[in-house]
């Protein structure tokens, strides 16, 4: 299957995590296609790039949109997530904008969603992963990418002072996929 990504990130947490199949990276293809996220939820986003990237390659697609909801700025940023400072802004420069606006208000509850999509050519199959968490006071971790470092688990540890494995077996991606998992071996 082809995952329609080129992010170094997902695509080695994707790969962990779907071991029973052969996961190449639109690179891996020599695909290159930018779709534009330009759809209002994270289903329609990976919907468009499943179908987007299928009529280039004809092979099985796998396509994800995920975000960072947070309660207080009424889902903000949502969608937007990684391109609401625009295309030249970092992960840290995301991060702390996000930290300084959750820290006017007292409530720091957020969500974490990714909605999966396999798309064959004809069939849709749609995985969808929430986990829930809170936005810390500062950035803290190292060991992820995005808003892992800002993304506090009940327990008090951010996404990326998890290990890798554990950050696996708990993320909304891994949720997502387990829950495609579940529905590509029903069908």
């Amino acid at each position: 299957m082809i995952l329609a990504t080129n992010n170094k990130g997902k695509l080695e947490e994707i790969r962990k995590i779907l071991t029973d199949y052969e996961i190449y990276s639109l690179k891996d293809k020599n695909i290159n296609v930018d779709v534009e996220e330009d759809r209002d939820s994270f289903l329609g986003n990976a919907m468009k790039k499943a179908k987007e990237i299928y009529e280039v390659s004809h092979e099985e697609i796998i396509a994800d949109d995920s975000g960072l909801c947070i309660n207080s700025l009424n889902g903000f940023p949502g969608v937007m997530t990684h391109r609401f400072l625009g295309d030249d802004a970092t992960d840290r420069m995301r991060n702390e904008y996000l930290i300084n606006e959750v820290n006017k208000h007292e409530d720091r509850s957020a969500q974490v969603i990714c909605c999966l999509v396999y798309y064959d050519g004809e069939q849709e199959v749609v995985g969808q992963g929430i986990l829930n968490g809170f936005i810390s006071k500062e950035c803290r971790g190292s060991n992820g990418f995005g808003f892992d470092e800002i993304f506090e688990l009940p327990s008090g540890l951010t996404l990326a002072e998890l290990s890798s494995d554990e950050k696996n077996n708990i993320s909304a991606r891994s949720l997502a996929i387990n829950d495609l998992k579940k529905k590509l071996k029903s069908r």
